[in-house]
Order: C-alpha cells, then structure tokens, then sequence
C-alpha cells in the first residue's frame, strides 16, 4: 500500500477527483458574482446612485462578450427598469445565486461523501485481505480485538477525509482568494490587512495544532490498547473468575482509563487555546474594517456600498479560512493515522495474492506424497519444535504420532496443514513446496483438525459445512428491483476495488463431499455419517428436543410431530406404560405438573421484557382471588413452609438436600422460617402482601409426588381446573402473546420439541421413566421417518461465538465431524480429542478410521494422538523425541523392538 494517504486517495480515485475539481472551479463564478450584488444593491436602488430623478431608470443584464485577439463579440442591450423594479430584480438575482450556490455545495458535498465511502470501503477491505495473507507468525502476534478495532473505527477518518482531500484545499482557497480579491478590488489598504491577518492565521494556527496532533495519536493508541484489553477480559472471564482476579482487571482498565483521561484533558485544553487564538484573530480583522474603513469612509476615500461589501467579503473569508486550517490539521492527522494503520498491517511477507485465486474446481496436483525435508520449525521463543526432521508418508497410509517430549508431532501436523511455517527446510505434497500450491490445493487436499478449532458465529450446521465453501458454485438468477440491486452492487464492488462474489450464492461444492455415491442426498449422507462417527450424533438429538419450531414456517413437520405424540400415547398404552407420562388432560389435574402449570394448562414464552415470570404477574393473583383459590393456597403455602422448615432449617447451605429443591434456595429457607415465627407470635396479624403472596408461590411451585408433602387436596385440584377458563376469560394483552394453552389436536410453537412429543409430564414414581420413553419415542421416530428433521433442527442450533454455547467435549467432536464431511487425500487430526473418556477416544478413532477408508479416494490419515495406546489402531507409528525422530515403523514392530515405544504405551 502506499505510504502517503494523499497519493493512495489520488491513485484509486483520480478521474473522480479531476471530475469534481471541474465541479469547483464552475462554482467559483456565481461564488465570486454574489460578492459584488450587494454594493450594486445599496449604491444603486437603496442610495439612488443612477436615479437621481423620480423617473429614472438604468438597464439590467446589460453586458458585452467580446472573444480576445478576434473581432467577435456578443452583446446584450438589457432591460429598462425604474429603481423599485431594479431593487426587486437584482435581489432576485441574489437569491437565485444563492440557491445556485447552495445547489452547488449540495451536489459537491454528496459526491464527495459517495467518494469517501467508496474508498473507505476499499481500504478496509484491503486491510482484512491483508489479514487473511498473514503469514502464521504475524497473525500469532496480532491481537484480535486491536486489529478490528484498527478495522472498524481507526480507518474511519480516512472515508471522510477522501472527498475533502483536493476539493477542500481547492474549493476553500477558490472561496477564501476570490474574497479576498474581491476586497483588494475595492480597497487596497483592506485588503492588505485581510491579507496580513489571513497570514498571520495560516503562520500561527497550524504550528499549534502540532501538539493537537501528538495528542491525538497518543490518545488513539492508548485506546486501541484498551480495546484489546477489554477482548482479553471478554475472551478470559472463566479465568479471571477461577482465579480471582477480576480486582486486578479493574485497576488495570482505571489506569489505562485514567491515562487515556490525562491525554485527552491536556488534548482539550490545547484544542481551545487553538481555538481560542483563532477567532481573535478572526474577531480583529472586522475591528480594523470598522475603524480604519470607516476613516477612509469619513474621508470620501471610500463610500458605504464599498465598505459593506468588504465587511461581507470578510464575513465569508475566515468561514473557508479556517476550513482550510482545519483541513491541513485533518490531513496531517489522517496522515499519521493511517501510518500507525500501515504499520500494523505490514508483516514484511505476505501470502501471494495468486495462491487465493479463486477456484471452482480443484486444480490438479502431481504426486500422493506430503512430505518434509530437512524441516525445522521454531516457535514463538525461538526454540525448536523441530530440529531438520525427514520424513515421507504415502497416500492410504494410516500413521500415529506420538511426542516422548517435546511438541514436534504437533509441529510436524501444523507444518503439513500450513499452519506455521517452516525457518528452514521445506514440506511438499506431491513433487510441490506446499507454500508455493494455490490454497485450492492445500486447502481442499488437505484437512486438519485440533482440539482448539475455532468454530463461527452460526449454526452448527453453518460450521458443519464451511470446510466445503470453496467457491460459488451456481449463480443465483435475479429478475426486476433485484436485478438492479445486484448490478449496483457489483458495480460498487469493483470501484471499491472489492470482490463481487455473490453471498446469495451457492458455495457448498457437492462434488467435494466424504460421501460420493451419486446420489443427490450425499451432503446429508456426509453429515450424518460423520456425526455418527464422532458420536455426536446423540448431542445434536438433544439439542433439537429443546430447540422451537414455528409450525407456520414447517406446517408439515408440525403436523407430523402432533401424529407421533398420538402414536407415542397409544404404544406406552399398548405396551402398559401409559404410567410414565402423565399426559395433560384439558378436564383434569395433572399431579406430576406443578399447582401454576395447571391452572395456566399453556406453555409459556420466555419474555425479553422486564414483565418477568406469568406466574409473577398481577394478573394471575387476581384470578386466585376471584376463584377462590387465593386463601386456599394461601393454608396449602404455610404448610409447604412449614415442612420445608423442619426438614432444611438445621442444613448447611451446600447440603446435597438443597438441589432437591425447584425455586427454593437456602436463604428462602430462613426467610420463611422468621415469617412462620412472626405469624405464630402476632396470630396472622400484619401480614404484608408481599410476605402472603411468598407463601402463595409456595402452593404454585409444588408437584406433590416429587415433594410428598401430603398437602395438595382433591378440592384444591378441583379449583384449580375449574379456574383455568377464568384465567383465560379476560387475558390482558402482555401476557396474550406469551401464553399458549395446550391443545392435543394442535403443535404448540411455545413450548420445545420434547414438550410437544411427550404433551405431558414424565413420572416422579418411575425411577427410569425417562429411560423407557426415550426407547420409545427413539422407534416411533425412526418408523414415522422423523429422524432426519428432528437432527435438521438439531443443526440449527446457534454456536455462540466462538462455539461457546457448546461443551468443551461437544467442540471437540464437531471440530472432527466439520473434517469428516470434506473430501480429500490426507486427514490430519492434531490432538483432536484430549480429555476423553479412553474408551470412548478407542471408539471414535476406529470409527473415524473406518469411516474415511470407505472412500474411493483412499485418503492418509495422520493422527497425533494424546491417547498413546491407540496406536495399535495405525499401520505405522512415528515417534517423536526433542524434535526430532526417534522411532519409526509398524505397530507391532515397535511393540516388540522399541524401548521408548513400549514405554509410552505401557
């Protein structure tokens, strides 16, 4: 990139910029014609200067053309008019040079804004494809929350400084030098002090301003660093809190804040002495007008026309005046802005923009080998991961790598997937440098995955298949305000100097999934394999029970689901189960759901309100009142707490008895203790709303066969179902939208996929009722064909950032699914599962082994395991020691002959 902001504007904008200069410099002639119409107007019509008589009349738009060197010329003779017809004309001709004027001003203004954009669009996509040319060590060293920062905020000035970059200097001294001409036209000594005092201005202000500049730059770096501070403390909050640290981050952010404070106080303080000096000088310039002018004025040297017509010159002289200053304060700003940016973005090597080219098909390559040669690798302090290693390894090849000490599998399976790059030595693929292979090759040949695999903000379906966006593979056809749409934006793209791919687009290439039978299911079929192969076939099930689904959008799967909660009824009656589910009955109390549950029979929304819980709204204790089921609950709560009392009072807080508990913690527990002790002393009386609505609570919270307090009546469970068509007789308008009854016949898009299958309550009495339903529901769903929606629903679960919404367990499965559902010719699987369960790693490496074998393509696996006595499960085991190889060979060779082998392994 260019060095010098004001080259890098004029080199990608330059027909524009000579476009709009022209614009300018047309302005300039009503600019400077709107000088001279006010002397016209008080030395003519008001002074009477040319109508001495009553009868007078002078002519208007009177004029000559005349062409230089030549006997060519045009005249205009003009029109007649008496003094009050040419005070209306020539003020006329000021407004409508006035509105000329401003029209100018408004087209040059929003050219320039369109103008500024466009390169402020240009430089930060720019900047991020710099980013993405990192060579590893640079991008090690970057702090994220700096470089978006830099990104988005930083580049800013740099948009509005694009369009003012040679307008402003040529527009604001076109306007500042044609008032000043203006004034010498009428008097000389004038306009020697405008000119002194526009010197003395342009001399002094922008020394100045030098310190403002320091200042700035200081303050922006100062809160770049804060920015990275405050993603450090986003990104490592678990830390903070596990260790107790979140003091010491606060004094960190007060310093930093406080220096920040001490930049910007001293920043505005130099900002208005600036400022200050400035209008001074400004201000004085008017008071020689008004004392020197006015002498010449007394002395007949000078008349009034002429003397208000330079006061309204000057009036518009430090306007563009000090624009002008500020300009060449902005452009130095912007200047040193944008070599602080520079610096960040510039690593010293950058990835060859051809090795990005985009690629629909992948390039061929020759050769089925990845090998090193004489690799050394040495990490961020110098050491050697590394040290001159030798090694091949042949296409179909199955290796297990395993670290005696030292990091150098984990290096060697970073260099074969480009991660780092090598100090000396090189790593081919086929007869190839590997970073000399387009990333088409590198990049789709070969796949790797870790156990920090970073996942993006999406779907787990999104991240499932971004190993496959290549490229787009179909084009998406656009038609009417579309259609326009589209071509503006590739239009922008390209002045912007962006690429103008089409998001909209395609990008999942088909033709590069694990499963190839040419079939047209075979990116399901690569999905749900490799889900089943990592086993989080399980974990994507459950996260599709407790995901929503909005029947309006999928009628046909609502309706289906509604289908399987009758079957899921029938069979448990068939089968003499209907005891484990409890199923809602819109005539009768449900014992496994709590008191609220079945007087509200609905499912409920969550509110992102401050409206809270239903069961905390006033609403509801107005319908135990009217029903009569106020004081009923009321009697039911105090023996609830009561009981609670007597069981948990003398309980430890951290008691294992407490998680028993829904909606109660240890604190509640004394609460109620001290008001069962104020009701005994004081017989009931006192009792605030509050504290009675507590014991309320109690009551609406309580499933008798999981508490078995003996307290909850058949009356109570009468009035409770005799209530539910009161609560709904007059539901208020906040609530209507939260609360959906249950209805057998009908999917409820309130309440989760679980809840609408099962429609009921699962069995407190059952001890492995969840179990046996799970069995159940698991064959209904297969024999009715749900399975493959219900995982569909699944994979619309959103990750979070960074896939934080997952497990550490379940990021690390996905992690190896997102490489099992890609195509290609070497796997390389770096620590991918560490902290597993043994048995479990056993079970998924087999599977992922015999999964990837299967394929046509016969693909390398290369595995650096954490687990060392899974090597048996590879055809050949490499062993490294302080970076170097120490062994290689088969399993069973090894087994029998190596002694640092089998004591890894033992």
């Amino acid at each position: 990139m260019e060095r010098n902001l004001l080259r890098y504007i004029w080199k990608h904008t330059r027909r524009q910029q000579v476009f709009i200069l022209a614009i300018v410099l047309l302005s300039m002639v009503p600019y400077f014609a709107a000088f001279d119409l006010p002397k016209q107007i008080i030395n003519g019509p008001i002074q009477g200067s040319g109508f001495e008589t009553a009868d007078s009349t002078a002519l208007f738009m009177e004029f000559t053309l005349a062409v230089p060197f030549t006997d060519l010329s045009w005249s205009f003779e003009g029109f007649e008019l008496d003094r009050m017809s040419m005070l209306m004309a020539l003020s006329g001709v000021f407004l409508f040079l006035v509105i000329v004027n401003g029209l100018f001003k408004f087209y040059i203004n929003t050219y320039k804004g369109r103008l500024g954009e466009r390169l402020l669009r240009r430089i930060r996509f720019e900047l991020v494809d710099r980013v993405l040319r990192f060579p590893p060590s640079a991008l090690k060293q970057a702090h994220g929350a700096e470089v978006s920062t830099m990104v988005k905020d930083e580049v800013e000035p740099f948009g509005g400084f694009t369009g003012d970059a040679f307008v402003q200097p040529v527009m604001l001294g076109g306007q500042a030098a044609a008032a000043l001409f203006f004034i010498f036209l009428q008097n000389l000594a004038l306009g020697m002090i405008a000119f002194v005092m526009v010197a003395i201005q342009v001399g002094i202000i922008p020394k100045m301003r030098r310190r403002l500049i320091d200042l700035g730059r200081q303050r922006q770096i100062t809160a770049r660093h804060l920015a990275g501070k405050v993603g450090e403390i986003v990104d490592g909050i678990d830390t903070i809190h596990t260790y107790d640290t979140s003091n010491y981050e606060r004094a960190d952010i007060a310093h930093r804040l406080g220096h920040i404070y001490k930049i910007r106080y001293e920043l505005y303080q130099w900002k208005f002495l600036v400022k200050f000096v400035n209008n001074f000088l400004s201000q004085l310039t008017p008071f020689l007008f008004y004392s020197i002018g006015g002498y010449f004025a007394l002395k007949g040297s000078l008349d009034v026309g002429q003397l208000v017509a330079v006061i309204n010159a000057y009036k518009d002289l430090p306007g563009p005046l000090k624009e002008l200053i500020d300009w060449d304060q902005s452009r130095q700003d912007v200047q040193v802005k944008y070599e602080q940016v520079l610096e960040q973005f510039e690593p010293g090597q950058l990835v060859d923009p051809s090795l990005h080219e985009v690629k629909p098909v992948t390039p061929a390559y020759a050769g089925t080998v990845l090998a090193a040669h004489n690799l050394t690798v040495i990490d961020g302090s110098g050491a050697k991961t590394l040290d001159n290693v030798t090694l091949k390894i042949e296409r179909g090849e199955t290796v297990a790598i395993i670290d005696n000490a030292g990091n150098g599998g984990e290096s060697l399976a970073e260099s074969f997937a480009r991660i780092v790059w090598p100090a000396s030595g090189r790593v081919s693929l086929g007869d190839a440098d590997l970073l000399e292979l387009p990333e088409a090759v590198s990049g789709r040949k070969v796949t790797y995955a870790s156990a920090d695999s970073y996942f993006f903000h999406g779907s787990l379906k999104d991240n499932l298949l971004y190993g496959l966006k290549h490229a787009p593979t179909t084009t998406v056809s656009y038609s009417g305000e579309e259609a326009t749409h589209r071509n503006w934006e590739i239009r922008e793209a390209e002045l912007a100097g962006n690429c103008a791919f089409d998001l909209n687009a395609d990008w999942i290439d088909r033709r590069s999934t694990s499963v190839l039978r040419g079939f047209d299911d075979d990116l399901k079929q690569s999905l749900m394999r490799a889900l089943d192969a990592v086993q989080l076939t399980p974990d994507v099930m459950e996260l599709a029970l407790h995901s929503y689904l909005d029947p309006e959008e999928n009628p046909a799967l609502a309706g289906r689901i509604v289908e399987m909660r009758h079957s899921l009824r029938e069979t448990l009656q068939a089968e003499g189960l209907s005891n484990i589910v409890a199923h809602f009955d819109p005539a009768a109390y449900n014992a496994e759901a709590t008191v609220a549950e079945n007087l509200l029979f609905a499912a409920t929304r969550i509110s992102s309100s401050a409206d809270g819980d239903v069961t905390e709204s006033e609403y509801l204790f107005e319908v135990l009142e009217v029903s009569g089921l106020y004081d009923m609950l009321y009697e039911m709560g105090l023996k609830i707490a009561d009981d609670l009392v007597e069981i948990f009072a003398d309980l430890p807080p951290e008691h294992p008895f407490f998680q028993q508990l829904d909606r109660v913690s240890a604190e509640d527990i004394a609460k109620y203790q001290q008001l069962l002790q104020r009701l005994q002393s004081r017989t009931g009386a006192g009792i605030t709303e509050e504290e009675a609505r507590s014991i309320v609570r109690l009551s609406l919270h309580y499933v008798e066969p999981r508490y078995r307090f003996g307290v909850l009546t058949q009356d109570i469970m009468d009035a409770v179902v005799a209530a539910r068509d009161k609560f709904y007789a007059n539901l208020p308008a906040n609530l209507r939208d939260r609360i959906e009854r249950y209805d057998p016949h009908r999917y409820m898009a309130a309440a989760t996929l679980r809840e609408n299958v099962l429609f009921g309550k699962l069995s407190h009495r059952v001890a492995d009722a969840p179990a046996k339903i799970r069995k159940i529901a698991g064959e209904i769903m297969r024999e009715k064909g749900l399975f493959e929606s219900f995982i569909a629903l699944g994979l619309n679960f959103e990750v979070g950032t960074g896939g934080r919404r997952l497990t550490l367990t379940q990021r690390h499965k996905l992690s190896l699914a997102r490489a099992l559902v890609r195509r290609s010719d070497f796997y390389i699987f770096n620590r991918a599962l560490p902290g597993l369960d043994r048995r479990v790693q056993e079970e998924i490496v087999k599977a992922v082994i015999d999964f990837l074998k299967e394929q046509d393509n016969d693909p390398t696996v290369i595995w650096v395991l954490s687990n060392t006595s899974l090597s048996r499960l590879f055809h050949r085991v490499i062993v490294f020691d302080r970076g170097t190889v120490a062994e290689d060979g088969t399993f069973e060779a090894l087994d029998r002959d190596s002694g640092i082998f089998r004591s890894l392994v033992a």
